[in-house]
């Protein structure tokens, strides 16, 4: 096949976009017929129709909705290349990180901040999702790098490196009514108390549940959330005790209005910082991994 003509998937995607020949050309400022002919052009070349006429509207076909959504991530991306070089952001220098959605908002605040008030100017770009998302966008060079609570894991087919930067252990809270009636004989005394407990894909919830199994321990786990600040909320309600690392401990207590019942440090949250760079040499990776926050 000939390569392929982005002038044509150009005028394919606004026509798709706009629902009619007529409209994409009044955008495009280009007659009707120029954009008719670069359309059947397209066609001919990909050998498939790509839209089906509806009264006076065109409908992508099957293969036309295919083309369609990879021609939208193309000029997605062309879009974002030219605000980049259309903005003045001097010498500022771009910073994308990507932060897993386990990893609690409070700390990734105080793990970043120092990033802005470096000398100079440093934009940063922060993307949240799940790991393997961010893993994805992080092999094709969309993020600098990623704080995570899992590393990851050797025989990866993406080409990174972990740098641990630091534990936490982990501190029980409730509010003050039930955390006043558990904080005699802990860890024993959650057993049979309502818990709220972290999403399957959270690295801490395996080794609660084991250091539960270790001290005997049977709690009433009443929910379980993939989101950190919602099961914090529903904490704070009183529906149940919940878990977060110790090194948030204030800032929890502060926030949602709940007490501490005890602390472990059995069990401990690592965090980590995964770059595509063995050798680090961006210098706000390296600021996020030397820069100590006190371990607890």
């Amino acid at each position: 096949m000939t390569p392929l003509n982005y002038n044509h998937l150009y005028y394919f995607f606004h026509v798709a976009t706009d629902g009619s020949i007529t409209r994409a050309s009044e955008r495009l400022n280009l007659t009707p017929q120029t954009i008719s002919g670069q359309i059947a052009a397209f066609e001919e070349q990909l050998g498939t129709k790509l839209f089906r006429r509806e009264g006076r509207r065109l409908r992508l076909s099957a293969k036309g909705r295919q083309i369609y959504s990879h021609a939208e991530t193309i000029f997605l991306l062309g879009s974002e290349i030219r605000q980049m070089l259309q903005t003045d952001y001097g010498a500022s220098e771009v910073f994308r990180v990507g932060i897993t959605d386990v990893i609690p908002k409070i700390l990734a605040n105080r793990l970043l901040q120092p990033i802005l008030q470096r000398p100079g100017q440093m934009r940063l770009v922060c993307h949240e999702g799940d790991q393997q998302a961010l893993l994805a966008e992080l092999a094709v060079n969309r993020l600098d790098c990623i704080i995570t609570d899992q590393p990851l894991e050797s025989g990866s087919h993406i080409k990174a490196w972990n740098y641990r930067i630091l534990d936490s252990g982990f501190t029980f809270f409730a509010v003050p009514e039930l955390a006043a009636a558990c904080s005699e004989q802990f860890p024993a005394s959650l057993s049979g108390q309502p818990f709220l407990v972290p999403g399957r894909k959270a690295s801490m919830r395996s080794f609660l549940m084991a250091w539960f199994e270790k001290h005997g321990i049977a709690p009433d786990i009443i929910a379980e959330f993939d989101d950190s600040a919602l099961l914090k909320s529903f904490g704070q309600a009183g529906i149940g005790i919940f878990a977060a690392p110790t090194i948030i401990e204030d800032y929890v207590m502060s926030q949602y209005g709940v007490a501490a019942i005890g602390r472990t440090r059995e069990f401990v949250d690592t965090f980590y910082v995964i770059s595509p760079e063995r050798r680090l040499q961006h210098p706000a990776t390296l600021e996020i991994v030397n820069t100590p926050l006190a371990e607890h």
